[in-house]
C-alpha cells in the first residue's frame, strides 16, 4: 500500500454542469473549493495531521474552465515554517479531446498543522533541492513578505482613529 504523505498532489476530473455560473463557466467559488480541497489534501499528507487554512492569496483567474472539461488541480509544498505549510495550487483545465492543458487558475494557501490538542504542531521541514525549488521557496518568502506589509496596512485601516 502506498502512503499518500508526499511533497505534492493532483486531483483530476470533469467540470460538470453543477458547477455552471451565470455565464455560462464555470463558477470561481467553485474553483476555490477545488484549490482548498487539493491544498488540504497536500497539507494533511506532507504533516500527517490534520490542517486549517490561515490563509489564500494571489488567487488568479486567468482563463475560463468549460462545462466538460479535463480538470487537473496541483498542489505541491513550496515552503515550510514550524507550524505551517505554504502551499502552491496550479489548476489547469482542457477539453478531452486535446493533449493540451491551459493554465486556468493559481494562488498560494498557508496550512497550519492543528495537534490533538488543538494547538499548532510542529511539520516536517521541507528543503528546497533543485533550482525550480529553490526558485519557489524565494516564491513563497517574497509573499510572506508581502503579506506582513498588507497585514499593516490593514490593521491600521481597522483601528479606531479616535474620533
Amino acid at each position: 500500500m502506498s502512503k499518500i504523505g508526499k511533497r505534492e498532489i493532483s486531483l483530476r476530473f470533469l467540470a460538470e454542469p453543477s458547477d455552471v455560473n451565470f455565464g455560462g463557466k464555470v463558477h470561481g467559488g467553485t474553483v476555490m473549493k477545488w484549490i482548498d480541497q487539493a491544498g488540504y489534501t497536500c497539507a494533511v499528507g506532507w504533516s500527517g495531521m490534520y490542517c486549517v487554512t490561515v490563509y489564500v492569496g494571489g488567487i488568479r483567474f486567468i482563463r475560463p474552465i468549460h462545462i466538460g472539461n479535463v480538470v487537473e488541480v496541483h498542489a505541491r509544498v513550496i515552503y515550510t515554517g514550524n507550524s505551517s505549510m505554504h502551499i502552491s495550487v496550479d489548476v489547469q483545465a482542457g477539453d478531452p479531446r486535446a493533449d493540451a492543458f491551459q493554465k486556468t487558475t493559481h494562488c498560494v494557501i498557508v496550512f497550519v498543522a492543528m495537534g490533538e490538542d488543538g494547538k499548532p504542531a510542529t511539520v516536517p521541514s521541507w528543503q528546497p533541492l533543485s533550482g525550480e525549488d529553490q526558485g519557489l521557496e524565494s516564491y513563497a518568502r517574497k509573499l510572506m513578505s508581502l503579506r506582513n506589509s498588507l497585514d499593516e496596512e490593514v490593521k491600521r485601516f481597522l483601528e479606531p482613529t479616535g474620533n
